[in-house]
């Protein structure tokens, strides 16, 4: 089939433009093709044909003159253009010598629906190894192996053999799929023409071994044909791209919804850090998309509905919602899922509740605003009190509430009528409609661009969904600075050591000191002040208090002089095989809160930073933030102040104010610690951290900082 238009513009450029030949192009060589169009090999030509491809098509398949109609050539290398892409369909054995003769021919890509690679293990890992050597010999990219493959309905282009696509092709519309999972991928599809979204272009990576899931959302993002991506991720195999994926969607203004699956916990090697434990994998996931501009889904449903309302590319900052209702039921159910969400539904002023009360003496103008059934005799109420939701109430959205009695035939052209006059003199406001009823009932509400949904929860969810992408798109992108290498040593640090080398950093501990003798312990402590803090040093004994190695409340030289014999009878009786150091003498401080800071360094994203309150709160409650590595001060703040403890640094119940600033430039001068120590630190411990009152500073009374071994190190 010859070229019936130019090529469809929208190539991506730059860090993605390589995928361009895959995912847009002119000319397709189907290497197996088969005269079946129900076998993998003869689908994807079936559903270009039926879809009236806009390129040349090219079946390759030595016993068949044509293939479904169209000539077939006996070869690669009898084929009479370089394909831009090809779409391999033939057993594992035969793809590395397939893959080799498109190189020498000059292809740029390549899909591979053929199994039994790594997903199998053994000789598959190989194989697979081998065919990607391969294609980075001939400057080739492949997607797959193991891919249920690609589609570009907008230029009629099918390399899948998904056999949803017999039960109808991509709507029109501008909403772009990516997936670690053929199946769900097409899973994706099947749903969104059922609930009428439009998605003409979609990747599914497969095995990942050369194009990922990252340079797929990339390339989707750079393109003009596609406003919103929904994707679907099992992990993330490269990390480089898959951020800078989600920065271009950032710059682009084009959201993201994410459904990410798997939920695990960091693995049991870091069992000895705190730190571990609070930052699982699914965690740090989270803390990362928190950066830009990416809503994560928890269902297939709510996949659907935020890509469904982003569509209409309204992402309001400083999100609230005002409610129009028919139903004061409704509006306690919405009110209910806002609150939950932590989406503001503030009540509307009293002059404007004053005003609508003399319009309509028996409705309820708080916020949810109900008009009751009797709007239905006086349609012109819906306009008149949805616009003082705006005017008046500042709602950034809005959703009317009418149910059936919405699209019935009597009541929906001219309520639609009245909203319009609403909507189309207030743009920037999301407007949304909780109404029921069959397709050609909503056309009409669909075609003037307002977001329907049936259930009002389901568009809250949505609604608080925009808001934060509103937020997302206002904030800078985070900026991660090239810090200077810094080199560990070995193994775990002792407390002492770990506290020398953070002070380099400028993350303060509390004046104390390491004695080997009594007499030198009683010296210090008249130096610094009593009561003091005594602990058991050894690098041997990372939790002191569980073998009660370290004493409170000494008040003076003779309950040191007990308590250091105390401590290293301890020592000796619970670890006798432990290296010790002496004991560690410290000024015990008092009117602090004591606070949790650590580093975990995360398989996928690297350093991880975690502050919460101490005691009770991070080990039972687990209240804290995470946030990739490294961040300034100013970030430092927001995460301090973002925990649900937070009221307790900041003066509740006529506690004084910590010294917030000392806090947040221990965190953040923490956080350039772990990036510059990269791939050789494992995890740090500052636990507990004493924030003092406001202006007299922030200490860490213990300190944990566990590198690599060199082995591990090199590896790494």
């Amino acid at each position: 089939m010859q070229d019936k238009n130019n090529h469809a513009t929208g190539a991506a450029s730059s860090r993605f433009e390589s995928l361009t030949s895959l995912l847009q192009p002119r000319s397709v060589a189907v290497v197996g093709a088969s005269s079946d169009p129900t076998r993998i090999g003869g689908r994807p030509i079936s559903y270009m044909l039926r879809q009236e491809f806009q390129g040349l098509l090219m079946p390759v398949n030595p016993n068949r003159e044509e293939v479904q109609g169209i000539q077939a050539y006996a070869s690669i290398e009898a084929l009479p253009q370089t394909p831009d892409t090809a779409i391999i369909a033939l057993p594992a054995a035969q793809v590395l010598d397939t893959v080799r003769a498109l190189g020498q021919r000059g292809t740029r890509s390549a899909l591979i629906f053929s199994s039994g690679f790594s997903e199998v293990g053994g000789d598959g890992v190989t194989l697979q190894e081998a065919i990607v050597a391969e294609a980075r010999r001939w400057n080739m990219r492949l997607l797959g192996p193991n891919t249920a493959g690609v589609f570009n309905s907008n230029i009629g282009y099918y390399g899948s053999f998904a056999s949803g696509l017999e039960r109808g092709f991509p709507l029109p519309g501008r909403v772009g799929i990516a997936s670690q999972s053929g199946a769900y991928a097409a899973h994706m599809l099947g749903l969104s023409r059922a609930r009428g979204l439009g998605t003409p272009i979609m990747v599914a990576t497969g095995n990942e071994a050369d194009i990922t899931l990252g340079e797929s959302i990339g390339w989707l993002v750079e393109n003009p044909e596609i406003d919103v991506v929904m994707a679907y991720a099992e992990s993330v195999r490269d990390v480089d791209n898959f951020i800078a994926a989600l920065e271009a969607a950032h710059k682009a203004r084009k959201p993201i919804i994410l459904q990410k699956v798997g939920r695990s916990a960091l693995g049991q090697r870091a069992a000895l850090s705190h730190t571990a434990s609070l930052a699982g994998d699914d965690k740090v996931f989270d803390a990362v998309l928190r950066d830009y501009a990416v809503i994560r889904a928890n269902s297939s449903a709510e996949l659907l509905n935020m890509a469904y309302t982003a569509t209409r590319r309204i992402y309001p900052v400083s999100n609230s919602l005002g409610m129009v209702t028919i139903s004061g039921g409704a509006g306690i159910i919405v009110s209910d899922a806002a609150e939950e969400l932590g989406l503001p539904m503030p009540p509307m002023p009293d002059a404007a509740q004053a005003a609508l009360k003399e319009k309509l003496a028996f409705c309820s103008p708080i916020n949810p605003v109900d008009f009751t059934a009797h709007v239905l005799n006086d349609l012109s109420l819906a306009s008149s009190f949805t616009e003082s939701l705006i005017t008046d109430g500042g709602y950034k959205s809005v959703i009317a509430f009418f149910s059936q009695a919405g699209t019935v035939p009597s009541i929906a052209p001219r309520l639609c009528a009245e909203f319009k006059k609403v909507k189309d003199a207030h743009p920037e406001t999301l407007f949304v409609m909780s109404l029921i009823g069959d397709a050609e009932q909503v056309v009409p509400y669909e075609k003037e661009g307002f977001v329907l949904f049936e259930d009002p929860t389901q568009a809250v969810t949505a609604i608080h969904a925009m808001g934060r992408l509103g937020d997302a798109f206002a904030r800078p992108l985070p900026t991660r600075p090239k810090l200077t290498p810094l080199s560990l040593p070995a193994g775990t640090l002792s407390e002492a050591d770990s506290k020398v080398l953070l002070a380099e950093f400028g993350i303060a501990s509390v004046p104390e000191r390491v004695l080997k003798q009594v007499e030198e312990a009683e010296r210090y402590a008249e130096q610094i002040g009593y009561p003091v803090v005594m602990k058991i040093a050894s690098a041997d004994i990372l939790h002191k208090s569980e073998i009660g190695g370290v004493l409170l409340d000494i008040k003076d030289p003779e309950a040191l002089r007990a308590s250091f014999a105390t401590l290293m009878e301890r020592a000796r009786t619970h670890a006798p095989h432990a290296r010790l150091d002496g004991v560690l003498v410290a000024r015990q401080i008092s009117g602090a809160v004591e606070c949790f800071m650590g580093i975990q360094r995360d398989p996928m994203f690297g350093p991880v930073a975690v502050f919460g309150l101490g005691g009770i709160f991070v080990e039972v409650l687990k209240d804290v933030v995470l946030r990739r590595c490294p961040f300034g001060v100013t970030e430092a703040e927001a995460m301090i102040r973002s925990i649900q403890g937070a009221p307790l640094l900041l003066g509740a119940r006529g506690r004084p104010c910590v010294d917030i600033p000392a806090l947040a430039h221990m965190l953040a001068k923490l956080s350039e610690f772990a990036c510059r120590a990269g791939d050789s630190l494992q995890s740090v411990d500052l636990n507990p951290v004493f924030a003092l009152p406001e202006g007299q500073g922030a200490f860490a009374a213990d300190a944990l900082v566990v590198s690599l071994d060199k082995e591990c190190n090199h590896e790494a």
